[in-house]
Protein backbone atom coordinates (compact mmCIF):
# COMPACT_ATOMS: atom_id res chain seq x y z
CA UNK A 1 0.00 0.00 0.00
CA UNK A 2 2.85 2.05 1.14
CA UNK A 3 5.28 2.30 -2.42
CA UNK A 4 1.86 2.57 -4.54
CA UNK A 5 0.92 5.64 -2.23
CA UNK A 6 4.11 6.56 -3.38
CA UNK A 7 4.41 6.11 -6.61
CA UNK A 8 0.97 7.90 -7.36
CA UNK A 9 2.10 10.99 -5.38
CA UNK A 10 5.60 11.17 -7.20
CA UNK A 11 3.55 11.74 -10.39
CA UNK A 12 2.63 15.38 -8.50
CA UNK A 13 5.91 15.79 -6.25
CA UNK A 14 9.76 14.92 -6.77
CA UNK A 15 11.09 13.94 -3.30
CA UNK A 16 9.59 13.80 0.37
CA UNK A 17 8.82 10.08 0.09
CA UNK A 18 9.86 10.20 4.04
CA UNK A 19 6.87 12.78 4.49
CA UNK A 20 4.63 10.92 2.79
CA UNK A 21 5.03 7.45 4.90
CA UNK A 22 4.99 10.05 7.89
CA UNK A 23 1.53 11.26 6.82
CA UNK A 24 0.15 7.65 6.62
CA UNK A 25 1.83 7.12 9.69
CA UNK A 26 -0.63 9.86 11.41
CA UNK A 27 -3.58 8.78 9.03
CA UNK A 28 -3.52 5.49 10.49
CA UNK A 29 -2.38 6.43 13.80
CA UNK A 30 -5.53 9.10 14.10
CA UNK A 31 -2.90 12.05 15.14
CA UNK A 32 -2.29 14.92 13.18
CA UNK A 33 0.61 16.43 12.01
CA UNK A 34 2.73 20.55 12.00
CA UNK A 35 4.12 20.73 8.61
CA UNK A 36 7.00 22.78 9.23
CA UNK A 37 9.32 25.18 5.85
CA UNK A 38 10.06 27.85 4.21
CA UNK A 39 7.55 29.24 1.03
CA UNK A 40 7.28 27.19 -2.43
CA UNK A 41 8.65 23.95 -0.64
CA UNK A 42 5.68 21.72 -1.55
CA UNK A 43 4.19 21.61 1.53
CA UNK A 44 0.35 22.30 -0.13
CA UNK A 45 0.97 20.04 -3.13
CA UNK A 46 1.85 17.40 -0.54
CA UNK A 47 -1.23 17.94 1.21
CA UNK A 48 -3.80 18.34 -2.03
CA UNK A 49 -1.66 14.77 -3.51
CA UNK A 50 -2.14 12.87 -0.44
CA UNK A 51 -5.62 13.26 -0.21
CA UNK A 52 -6.32 13.22 -3.80
CA UNK A 53 -4.10 9.60 -3.96
CA UNK A 54 -6.26 7.80 -0.99
CA UNK A 55 -9.35 9.09 -2.66
CA UNK A 56 -10.21 11.74 0.70
CA UNK A 57 -12.37 15.34 0.42
CA UNK A 58 -9.40 17.51 1.06
CA UNK A 59 -10.12 21.52 2.51
CA UNK A 60 -7.89 24.41 2.60
CA UNK A 61 -7.88 27.36 5.42
CA UNK A 62 -5.64 30.25 5.08
CA UNK A 63 -5.31 31.17 8.48
CA UNK A 64 -5.21 35.34 8.92
CA UNK A 65 -5.25 37.23 12.11
CA UNK A 66 -9.08 38.46 11.01
CA UNK A 67 -10.69 34.91 10.43
CA UNK A 68 -12.89 33.95 13.27
CA UNK A 69 -14.25 30.78 14.51
CA UNK A 70 -17.10 30.54 12.26
CA UNK A 71 -15.07 30.93 9.51
CA UNK A 72 -13.08 27.17 10.21
CA UNK A 73 -16.15 25.42 11.20
CA UNK A 74 -19.32 26.67 10.35
CA UNK A 75 -22.44 29.01 11.50
CA UNK A 76 -25.96 28.98 11.46
CA UNK A 77 -27.56 31.18 8.54
CA UNK A 78 -31.45 31.83 8.50
CA UNK A 79 -33.24 30.45 5.14
CA UNK A 80 -36.25 32.96 3.85
CA UNK A 81 -37.39 29.79 1.63
CA UNK A 82 -37.79 27.35 5.00
CA UNK A 83 -38.25 30.59 7.32
CA UNK A 84 -35.92 28.65 9.85
CA UNK A 85 -32.22 28.17 10.74
CA UNK A 86 -30.05 25.54 8.90
CA UNK A 87 -26.44 25.11 9.62
CA UNK A 88 -23.42 25.82 6.79
CA UNK A 89 -20.50 23.51 7.80
CA UNK A 90 -16.91 25.27 7.11
CA UNK A 91 -13.80 23.94 5.86
CA UNK A 92 -13.61 21.91 8.83
CA UNK A 93 -15.72 19.44 7.77
CA UNK A 94 -13.10 17.18 5.28
CA UNK A 95 -10.97 14.37 5.25
CA UNK A 96 -7.53 15.80 5.07
CA UNK A 97 -7.87 19.68 6.55
CA UNK A 98 -4.57 21.96 5.09
CA UNK A 99 -4.80 24.68 8.18
CA UNK A 100 -2.33 26.66 6.16
CA UNK A 101 0.12 28.77 7.88
CA UNK A 102 -1.79 27.93 11.53
CA UNK A 103 0.61 30.81 13.50
CA UNK A 104 -1.58 33.48 11.78
CA UNK A 105 -4.61 32.94 13.30
CA UNK A 106 -5.62 34.70 16.57
CA UNK A 107 -5.45 32.27 19.80
CA UNK A 108 -9.18 32.06 19.64
CA UNK A 109 -9.60 30.99 16.35
CA UNK A 110 -6.76 28.61 16.94
CA UNK A 111 -8.68 26.98 19.95
CA UNK A 112 -11.49 26.32 17.46
CA UNK A 113 -9.31 23.57 15.95
CA UNK A 114 -8.53 22.02 19.26
CA UNK A 115 -11.56 20.56 20.19
CA UNK A 116 -12.18 19.40 16.06
CA UNK A 117 -8.34 17.84 16.73
CA UNK A 118 -9.05 16.22 20.06
CA UNK A 119 -12.95 14.98 19.69
CA UNK A 120 -12.85 14.48 15.89
CA UNK A 121 -16.37 16.45 16.46
CA UNK A 122 -18.07 20.43 16.65
CA UNK A 123 -19.99 22.11 18.68
CA UNK A 124 -22.37 24.88 17.45
CA UNK A 125 -24.97 26.43 19.46
CA UNK A 126 -24.73 24.26 21.63
CA UNK A 127 -25.71 20.87 18.86
CA UNK A 128 -22.45 18.61 17.90
CA UNK A 129 -21.79 17.52 14.45
CA UNK A 130 -19.49 14.44 13.96
CA UNK A 131 -16.42 15.27 11.48
CA UNK A 132 -15.86 12.66 8.67
CA UNK A 133 -13.81 9.52 8.89
CA UNK A 134 -10.85 9.60 8.38
CA UNK A 135 -9.53 13.01 9.57
CA UNK A 136 -6.44 14.45 9.79
CA UNK A 137 -5.03 18.03 10.33
CA UNK A 138 -2.20 19.08 8.68
CA UNK A 139 -1.27 22.65 10.09
CA UNK A 140 1.87 24.58 8.24
CA UNK A 141 4.58 26.81 10.02
CA UNK A 142 6.40 29.32 8.22
CA UNK A 143 10.09 28.98 10.73
CA UNK A 144 11.43 32.11 9.17
CA UNK A 145 8.71 34.32 9.92
CA UNK A 146 8.26 36.03 12.99
CA UNK A 147 6.23 39.53 12.70
CA UNK A 148 2.60 39.16 12.63
CA UNK A 149 2.16 35.88 14.02
CA UNK A 150 1.15 34.01 17.30
CA UNK A 151 3.03 30.93 19.32
CA UNK A 152 1.22 28.33 19.79
CA UNK A 153 -0.14 27.11 22.71
CA UNK A 154 1.68 24.04 24.42
CA UNK A 155 -1.44 22.51 24.42
CA UNK A 156 -2.34 22.87 20.88
CA UNK A 157 1.28 21.68 19.80
CA UNK A 158 0.99 18.70 22.34
CA UNK A 159 -2.30 17.61 20.18
CA UNK A 160 0.13 17.27 17.34
CA UNK A 161 1.09 13.69 17.03
CA UNK A 162 3.96 14.53 14.20
CA UNK A 163 6.17 17.88 13.55
CA UNK A 164 8.13 17.30 9.97
CA UNK A 165 10.41 19.77 8.58
CA UNK A 166 10.54 20.22 5.29
CA UNK A 167 14.11 20.95 4.37
CA UNK A 168 15.02 21.97 0.01
CA UNK A 169 15.33 19.24 -2.11
CA UNK A 170 19.05 17.87 -2.73
CA UNK A 171 20.53 19.93 -6.18
CA UNK A 172 19.87 16.80 -8.13
CA UNK A 173 16.27 16.31 -7.09
CA UNK A 174 15.62 20.31 -7.81
CA UNK A 175 17.24 19.47 -11.51
CA UNK A 176 14.62 16.89 -11.66
CA UNK A 177 11.91 19.16 -10.45
CA UNK A 178 12.83 21.69 -13.47
CA UNK A 179 13.30 19.29 -15.69
CA UNK A 180 10.01 17.73 -15.03
CA UNK A 181 8.43 21.26 -15.12
CA UNK A 182 9.67 22.51 -18.69
CA UNK A 183 8.81 19.31 -20.10
CA UNK A 184 5.03 19.63 -18.57
CA UNK A 185 5.72 15.69 -17.10
CA UNK A 186 3.40 16.35 -13.88
CA UNK A 187 0.69 14.40 -13.96
CA UNK A 188 -2.54 13.84 -12.26
CA UNK A 189 -2.61 12.46 -8.88
CA UNK A 190 -5.05 8.97 -9.30
CA UNK A 191 -6.94 7.08 -6.13
CA UNK A 192 -4.42 4.00 -5.07
CA UNK A 193 -5.86 1.38 -2.75
CA UNK A 194 -5.67 2.02 0.56
CA UNK A 195 -7.03 -0.18 3.67
CA UNK A 196 -8.15 2.21 6.70
CA UNK A 197 -8.66 -0.63 9.23
CA UNK A 198 -7.77 -0.89 12.43
CA UNK A 199 -4.01 -1.60 12.75
CA UNK A 200 -3.09 -4.80 14.69
CA UNK A 201 0.37 -5.06 15.73
CA UNK A 202 2.01 -6.76 18.67
CA UNK A 203 3.80 -4.34 20.95
CA UNK A 204 6.15 -6.41 23.52
CA UNK A 205 6.49 -5.69 27.08
CA UNK A 206 10.10 -3.95 26.32
CA UNK A 207 9.16 -2.01 23.63
CA UNK A 208 6.29 -0.46 26.06
CA UNK A 209 9.33 0.06 28.84
CA UNK A 210 11.42 1.60 26.08
CA UNK A 211 9.16 3.90 24.71
CA UNK A 212 8.50 5.03 28.62
CA UNK A 213 12.49 4.88 29.76
CA UNK A 214 12.88 7.35 26.45
CA UNK A 215 10.00 10.07 27.14
CA UNK A 216 10.64 9.74 30.74
CA UNK A 217 14.27 10.33 30.02
CA UNK A 218 13.50 13.69 28.33
CA UNK A 219 11.89 15.17 31.99
CA UNK A 220 14.79 14.29 34.17
CA UNK A 221 16.92 16.54 31.45
CA UNK A 222 18.67 19.19 33.58
CA UNK A 223 18.49 21.40 29.96
CA UNK A 224 14.89 20.57 30.20
CA UNK A 225 12.08 22.70 31.53
CA UNK A 226 8.88 20.45 30.25
CA UNK A 227 9.71 16.91 29.23
CA UNK A 228 7.16 14.32 27.00
CA UNK A 229 3.62 13.78 28.28
CA UNK A 230 2.28 10.95 28.90
CA UNK A 231 0.17 11.93 25.51
CA UNK A 232 3.34 11.87 23.60
CA UNK A 233 4.08 8.24 24.72
CA UNK A 234 0.68 7.23 23.64
CA UNK A 235 1.61 8.61 20.23
CA UNK A 236 4.98 7.56 20.03
CA UNK A 237 3.71 3.79 20.88
CA UNK A 238 0.52 4.00 18.38
CA UNK A 239 3.09 5.91 15.39
CA UNK A 240 5.23 2.92 16.26
CA UNK A 241 2.52 0.32 15.55
CA UNK A 242 1.19 2.05 11.97
CA UNK A 243 4.75 2.18 11.15
CA UNK A 244 5.31 -1.27 11.17
CA UNK A 245 2.30 -1.84 9.55
CA UNK A 246 2.89 0.35 6.85
CA UNK A 247 6.37 -1.71 6.53
CA UNK A 248 4.77 -5.31 6.20
CA UNK A 249 5.08 -6.24 9.78
CA UNK A 250 2.73 -7.48 12.49
CA UNK A 251 5.57 -6.10 15.71
CA UNK A 252 7.28 -3.23 16.48
CA UNK A 253 10.77 -3.12 16.63
CA UNK A 254 12.95 -0.89 18.40
CA UNK A 255 14.29 0.71 14.89
CA UNK A 256 10.56 2.01 14.83
CA UNK A 257 10.64 3.63 18.12
CA UNK A 258 14.15 5.55 17.32
CA UNK A 259 13.34 6.27 13.74
CA UNK A 260 10.04 8.26 15.25
CA UNK A 261 11.25 9.20 18.42
CA UNK A 262 12.16 12.79 17.18
CA UNK A 263 9.20 13.45 15.02
CA UNK A 264 7.02 13.04 17.64
CA UNK A 265 8.69 14.36 20.56
CA UNK A 266 11.09 16.93 19.86
CA UNK A 267 8.21 20.12 19.17
CA UNK A 268 6.65 18.81 22.84
CA UNK A 269 9.99 19.43 25.20
CA UNK A 270 10.19 23.22 26.36
CA UNK A 271 13.82 23.91 27.49
CA UNK A 272 15.08 26.22 30.64
CA UNK A 273 15.15 29.64 29.09
CA UNK A 274 19.13 29.76 29.51
CA UNK A 275 19.44 26.61 26.59
CA UNK A 276 16.78 27.95 24.60
CA UNK A 277 19.30 30.23 22.20
CA UNK A 278 22.10 27.28 21.99
CA UNK A 279 19.87 23.73 21.67
CA UNK A 280 16.58 22.61 19.84
CA UNK A 281 14.63 19.49 21.18
CA UNK A 282 15.95 17.53 18.83
CA UNK A 283 19.13 17.55 20.00
CA UNK A 284 17.64 16.60 23.83
CA UNK A 285 16.16 13.80 21.84
CA UNK A 286 18.87 12.29 20.05
CA UNK A 287 20.96 13.11 23.67
CA UNK A 288 18.02 10.64 25.39
CA UNK A 289 18.39 8.09 22.37
CA UNK A 290 21.81 7.56 22.61
CA UNK A 291 21.16 7.65 26.72
CA UNK A 292 18.48 4.72 26.95
CA UNK A 293 19.51 1.13 26.15
CA UNK A 294 18.24 -0.83 23.19
CA UNK A 295 16.42 -3.47 24.31
CA UNK A 296 17.21 -6.99 22.36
Amino acid sequence: MLEKLKKEISKAVVGYEEVVELLAVALLSRGHVLLEGVPGIAKTTIAKSFAKALGLEFSRIQLTPDLMPADIIGTYYFDQRVSDFKFKKGPIFANVVLADEINRAMPKTQSALLEAMQERQVTVEGITYKLPEPFIVLATMNPVETEGVYKLPEAQIDRFMLRIKLEYLDPFKEIEFLRRKSLKEFEEVEKVDFDFKEVKVTVSEKILNYIHRICYETRLDERVLLGASPRAMEHLLLASKSLAFLRGRSYVLPDDVKYLANFVLSHRIILKPEYEIDLKGEEVVMDVLKKVEVPK
